[in-house]
C-alpha cells in the first residue's frame, strides 16, 4: 500500500492528537512520528496490506510502540522523573480528559491484551489507529454493535486498571 497524501495525512492528524497535551519543547514531534513509523513500516510487504483500515491498524500500533520507546529513553535518561503523559479522553467513561501517562497505558493494553486480545485491539485502533467504530468493525469483520460493546467493556477496565496503577 502507498501511502498516500490523504492516508498521510490522517497519520499526521492522529499522531499531532498525541502531542496536544504535551509541552511544546517535546523532543519527538507528530510528523516524525509518522515517519518513523513510516520507517518501521516500509520492511513490510505492501501485499500484505489488505485494506486501508488494516493499514492504519499496523500503523497506529507501530505509532504506539515508539511512543513507549521514547517514553521509556526519556524516563531512563531522568532515572524515572518527567515520563510524558498523554490526556487519554476517549478511556474515561464521563467524557472528562484524564492524563495518562504512555508506559502506563501500555502496560495496561498489554494486561487488556492477556484477557481478552480483541478488546486490546479495539482500545488500539480507536486510540492509537484514529478508526471509528465501523471502520473497526469492518477492521476486525464483526459487526458494529460488538465493537460498540467491546470498547464500551475495554474503556471501563481501562479506567479501574490506571486507577490501580496511579493509586500504586
Amino acid at each position: 500500500m502507498e501511502l498516500t497524501p490523504s492516508l498521510y495525512g490522517h497519520l499526521r492528524a492522529i499522531a499531532g492528537s498525541y502531542f496536544r497535551a504535551q509541552s511544546s519543547n517535546h523532543t519527538l514531534q507528530p510528523t516524525a512520528l509518522v515517519n518513523e513509523a513510516f520507517i518501521k513500516l516500509s520492511g513490510s510487504d505492501a501485499a500484505a496490506f489488505v485494506s486501508r483500515e488494516h493499514f492504519v491498524s499496523v500503523a497506529a500500533r507501530a505509532m504506539r510502540q515508539i511512543l513507549v520507546d521514547h517514553a521509556r529513553a526519556k524516563a531512563a535518561a531522568k532515572r524515572g522523573g518527567g515520563i510524558p503523559t498523554q490526556t487519554l479522553t476517549e478511556v474515561q467513561g464521563d467524557g472528562g480528559a484524564r492524563i495518562v501517562d504512555l508506559i502506563a497505558l501500555d502496560s495496561a493494553l498489554n494486561a487488556l491484551a492477556e484477557l481478552d486480545p480483541r478488546h486490546a485491539q479495539v482500545v488500539e485502533l480507536r486510540y492509537f489507529g484514529g478508526l471509528s467504530v465501523p471502520e473497526i468493525a469492518e477492521t476486525l469483520e464483526v459487526s458494529v454493535a460488538t465493537i460498540e460493546r467491546d470498547w464500551k467493556k475495554a474503556r471501563a477496565w481501562l479506567v479501574v486498571h490506571l486507577e490501580d496503577i496511579d493509586a500504586s
